[in-house]
């Protein structure tokens, strides 16, 4: 691992639950020695990327990631664009909606619309979202370049449940299905006791971006619900791409055959 892929591995250790670390309790994570983690973090620092916090002396996110976010937000508008989309089908469904982004993390949560019922789904802004346990990461496979795709039939899957979809026939199924159909169902992949749907997002080369999706209590689906999120979540895809690119792309399928 090189020097940059090792202090980018350490931003991705702050998220929601945990968004400060200290220099001893980061680098057993990472398992990095503590002189490396010192050293990664110092030069993160310099860069505004990391702060740290003069009492505590625990390492925070820095601004100069939101320098970044906002030049990134100014010439890719994702969460301009979809934000108001999300609470549409958020207010539709009351479900809980998230969208999620590829990136070099992988499909990361970019925002998420909580359900306002007690019993609900709860998504975590920057949760990274594996593609083969969870319908975001189902419905993006299907629309994904088909050497990406067929990566994912190649590797050993974690099994977050007994659920998970860790055989690669399985796998192939689902994502060939999610292909056909223009969306993705998920049950209890990732958590137990949780259902979802989930559609692609696709940029102009027809390939997906990311992905939009409602998810409920297994307890709370009924055929008709599905349906509904269905027509929701597509109906949502549809629209943030057309709204991002001023077209509907068309769509291009992963080859996993």
């Amino acid at each position: 691992m090189s020097t940059v892929e090792k202090a980018i591995s350490l931003l991705n250790f702050f998220t929601e639950d945990t968004p400060e670390w200290g220099l001893s309790e980061l680098a057993r994570q990472a398992q990095f020695d503590k002189a490396t983690t010192r050293r990664l973090l110092v030069a993160l620092a310099n860069s505004g990327l990391i702060e740290q916090h003069t009492v505590t002396r625990r390492y925070q996110l820095g601004a100069g990631l939101l320098r970044l976010a906002r030049v990134r937000e100014s010439h890719f508008p994702l969460l301009q664009v979809a934000v108001p989309v999300l609470r549409d089908v958020a207010t539709a469904t009351d479900e809980t909606v998230h969208l999620s982004e590829f990136g070099a993390r992988g499909l990361v949560t970019v925002h998420v619309e909580e359900s306002t019922k007690a019993n609900r789904v709860s998504v975590a802004n920057g949760q990274i979202l594996p593609l083969h346990a969870t319908a975001s990461g189902i419905a993006f496979l299907a629309f994904s370049p088909s050497q990406l795709a067929k990566s994912y039939l190649r590797k050993s899957l974690t099994a977050f449940t007994r659920h998970t979809l860790v055989q690669p026939a399985r796998l192939d199924d689902a994502i060939k299905a999610a292909a056909e159909h223009g969306y993705s169902r998920g049950e209890q992949g990732y958590e137990d006791g949780v259902f979802s749907i989930a559609a692609p997002i696709l940029g102009l080369d027809g390939y997906a971006i990311g992905s939009i999706a409602v998810a409920m209590p297994l307890s709370r689906n009924t055929k008709a619900t599905t349906e509904r999120h269905i027509q929701a979540v597509r109906g949502a895809a549809q629209a943030i791409s057309t709204r991002l690119f001023g077209e509907q792309p068309t769509p291009r399928q992963a080859r996993v055959a």
